[in-house]
């Protein structure tokens, strides 16, 4: 490299990732590749009861990645048995 041209990028120092980094909810298409099930599965268990309870944002189904990982921890159990055991936890 030439002396007087800079690089295009410089190297960044090691960062905490920002928050926008690491998404705070998952979609029911994300949610079946996570869970790696087909999309109609993922849609079936939420109707059935099989999965947390999911938020709706402007319209969309959202499911929060941190209560999904925290419901397979606990052995992913039906929604009403979920709802049981946080309301425990409080």
């Amino acid at each position: 490299m030439q002396a007087d041209v800079l690089p295009l990028r410089l190297a960044e120092p090691d960062l905490p990732p920002k928050p926008t980094d690491t998404p705070l909810t998952v979609d029911a298409k994300r949610l079946a590749a996570m869970l790696d099930i087909g999309l109609r599965t993922v849609r079936t268990h939420d109707a059935a009861g099989k999965l947390p309870k999911p938020v709706k944002v402007g319209g969309r189904v959202l499911w929060i990645l941190d209560e999904i990982r925290e419901w397979l921890a606990a052995g992913a159990p039906d929604r009403a048995t979920w709802e049981r055991i946080r309301a425990a936890r409080r």
